[in-house]
């Protein structure tokens, strides 16, 4: 088949969950002998149009676009990126799978499938309710949760990245029929074959530095579990609109010799040491739509704090008091799960990563193309 995708950001230029789901997706359909190309923002240096990447072909429809206006995501890049989506009129395809963020360019896709005839795919990594529109937007959350209820009825088939946004879907958005589930994964082999990092850490987090992910609140726990242990160690790896904050709480609270705050990892092996490394990984975020960075500390065999959130699907992933705890998103919680990771008994690393091997990509790839070969 001739696989097209439509993502206004792709991996690695945008690290992410949906960006290395759909890189990982796209290189291994690719492998298993399908044509297949991303149309995206022009991410790269130089001024081809194209490039290839993976046996995958990545076209620029538009010039890139910031993706944010501080914390949250800018509604011209939307509208900018869903526009140029037209030019998908001249494009030839026997499948068109659209990310549902940021919704207009599934409007877009929906007319350029109506008009030549194609059956029109779309993938949902998350789904909010209004109430979570409401607390991330203010007013236009009104606006914005309307959209996105008229966008999940466009597709002929949704796919759902998680069975936590399947659930929403149905309950929330009113779509039950043609959802299939075909969750993000893991590279099994890439992860088995790293080794730790030589390094002392204790707690770790990898990721956007972005309100949602409440960093603040692992500082603040940090604090808190520091004052009974003294050689705690910390290390934040990410970027985003609040590492300037971050780094002031981190001066405030004077926990300098506790958490070190590093530049994105180059690679993806990088990030699997230092997560070898680790004797926890904390994720406090309040909004997942799978969670892949958990998902890859628990194939390090390393065990998962998260949050008890609704809108925090990594929850999901986790096993309380076996894999990870799942805690109510407070600095004092998440110190207590913190605590207790810290003085429990030896972990069977081996076993947390043995309870992840069904989410292999290359498994998870295969189900993608049955999906749009149905």
């Amino acid at each position: 088949m001739n696989i097209t995708f439509v993502s206004d950001s792709v991996y690695p230029y945008n690290k992410g969950g949906k960006e290395k789901r759909l890189y990982e997706l796209s290189k291994r359909l690719s492998d298993l002998g399908h044509d297949v190309h991303i149309y995206t923002m022009h991410w790269w240096n130089g001024r081809e149009q194209t490039v290839v990447e993976e046996g995958v072909q990545l076209h620029a429809i538009s010039k890139y676009y910031p993706m944010y206006v501080g914390d949250k995501r800018s509604i011209r890049e939307g509208i900018m990126f869903g526009l140029a989506c037209l030019k998908l009129l001249r494009v030839r395809f026997d499948v068109l799978d659209v990310d549902h963020m940021p919704f207009f360019p599934i409007y877009s896709a929906w007319l350029v499938c109506t008009l030549r005839g194609r059956k029109f795919h779309g993938t949902w990594h998350e789904a909010l309710t209004r109430k979570d529109w409401n607390e991330y937007m203010g007013r236009a959350g009104f606006i914005a949760a309307v959209i996105e209820r008229v966008s999940i009825h466009l597709p002929d088939y949704v796919t759902a990245a998680s069975s936590h946004t399947q659930t929403l879907i149905a309950s929330e958005l009113k779509r039950t029929r043609n959802v299939g589930l075909v969750a993000s994964g893991i590279d099994i082999a890439s992860i088995a074959a790293v080794r730790p990092a030589k390094q002392d850490i204790d707690v770790l987090y990898v990721g956007r530095l972005v309100k949602d992910k409440h960093i603040d609140k692992m500082v603040q726990a940090t604090s808190i579990v520091a004052q009974t242990h003294p050689a705690l160690s910390v290390t934040i790896i990410g970027h985003g609109v609040e590492r300037e904050n971050i780094q002031k709480q981190i001066a405030d609270l004077h926990l300098q010799k506790h958490i070190q705050l590093l530049e994105p990892l180059p690679d993806a092996e990088d990030v699997y040491a230092y997560m070898k490394a680790s004797r926890m990984f904390c994720l406090p975020s309040s909004r997942e739509g799978f969670g892949i960075v958990a998902l890859e500390a628990l194939g390090c065999g390393t065990p998962v704090i998260t949050t008890d959130y609704p809108a925090n699907a990594a929850k999901d992933l986790i096993s309380d008091g076996q894999n990870g705890s799942v805690v109510a998103g407070t600095p004092e919680a998440i110190a207590a799960a913190i605590t207790h990771w810290l003085e429990a008994a030896a972990v069977a690393r081996k076993a947390i990563a043995n309870g992840v091997k069904q989410y292999d990509w290359n498994a998870l790839a295969r189900r993608q193309a049955a999906l749009y070969s149905s």
